[in-house]
């Protein structure tokens, strides 16, 4: 008996695991599921790893201030999140809030371990949001931002939203003073949601991802990591009204092609009529140094490329010990706090 053929998209489903399978093993299992998330097969060994690095990063995550819970609702489905707020905060207080987006295998807990911005809204006093991503809509907690045909990308950056908005509403955050930042997968949907809705942040922050519109399926995901569709069709944004971007980018990282920050940089700038001034060298102490560029229209700085040089796939000057982050790198996690600074100054009173 002739055997039965298997339908067109369950032959293309196929084909797109055996090419995300065959990718795995050229860059490195471990490293590949941080920026796209493969298969159940594939994610078994970080999988196993998984407890221990939650048990480190729960310690001292609230040592001063509050840790909180809270769920975000929407035509998406459900995503949990958590709330740092810092000590001392009075009554009808109105906080500004970063909100930190994590790349694979991490969660809340491991994310805020890794770049220890809990400990530096303590000191500067302001709000950081950690949204998760559920493993029922991605095995290995990656956000879904490639899945744009679908429409998964966008509900789940609107189910961002809809924490924002909770935490804006209920926990003290002044929804004027809102910042996005994420990191791999994190730092592509943090993009995709400052696209979606641009007057509700001040800025954007995208460690180490890929610019919104150069993928949307797990093929095109695969062909943006590798920088060979490192162009964003961004040409309708306006030229004034959107959030400012930092890009931040390691020269070394083998898993999301270094081609995608200066797309990222590029696209944002050539939308909005911005012309890149100098790259300068940066450089603190003993840790890697910068090359920085500035994207200028009017004065107004629209984006800027940090390419941290020999930095990989990791969070820049995370804490040691914790997967996805290099010690040795410059402190991201204050650039953020310094760039989301002088967004806010220049938002009206």
């Amino acid at each position: 008996m002739k055997k039965p053929r298997r339908p067109a998209w369950a032959r293309s489903l196929g084909r797109s695991f055996t090419a995300l399978g065959r990718q795995a093993l050229k860059t490195g299992q471990a490293a590949m599921v941080q920026a796209l998330g493969t298969p159940a097969r594939a994610a078994r060994r970080p999988a196993a790893k998984r407890p221990a690095a939650r048990r480190t990063a729960t310690t001292g995550l609230a040592a001063a201030g509050s840790w909180l819970p809270g769920l975000a609702l929407g035509p998406g489905g459900a995503r949990r999140w958590r709330l740092y707020s810092p000590p001392g905060v009075r009554a009808g207080e109105r906080l500004p809030l970063l909100v930190l987006l994590h790349g694979c295998t991490q969660d809340a807990d491991a994310f805020a371990a890794s770049t220890r911005m809990n400990r530096l809204a303590a000191q500067q006093r302001f709000l950081v949001l950690y949204p998760e991503q559920d493993r029922l809509a991605n095995a290995q907690g990656c956000w879904n931002w490639f899945d744009t045909d679908r429409g998964r990308a966008q509900a789940e950056a609107d189910l961002v939203l809809q924490a924002v908005d909770q935490v804006c509403r209920r926990r003290g955050a002044d929804r004027q003073r809102v910042v996005l930042a994420g990191l791999s997968a994190g730092a592509s949907l943090a993009a995709l949601l400052a696209a979606r809705h641009p007057a509700r942040f001040c800025g954007v922050v995208m460690h180490s991802g890929i610019p919104p519109g150069t993928a949307h399926s797990t093929l095109s995901a695969l062909r943006a990591m590798q920088g060979r569709s490192a162009t964003a069709p961004m040409a309708a944004m306006p030229a004034a009204g959107w959030p400012a971007l930092l890009v931040v980018h390691g020269s070394a990282d083998g898993v999301v092609s270094p081609a995608n920050g200066e797309a990222a940089a590029l696209a944002w700038a050539a939308a909005a009529g911005a012309l890149p001034g100098a790259t300068r060298r940066v450089q603190r102490g003993q840790r890697q140094a910068m090359l920085v560029t500035d994207y200028k229209r009017r004065g107004r700085t629209v984006a800027t490329l940090a390419l941290v040089q020999g930095l990989g796939h990791a969070w820049s000057g995370g804490a040691a010990g914790q997967p996805f982050s290099d010690p040795a790198g410059p402190d991201a996690s204050r650039l953020v706090w310094a760039f989301a600074q002088k967004q806010f100054a220049l938002q009206p009173a």
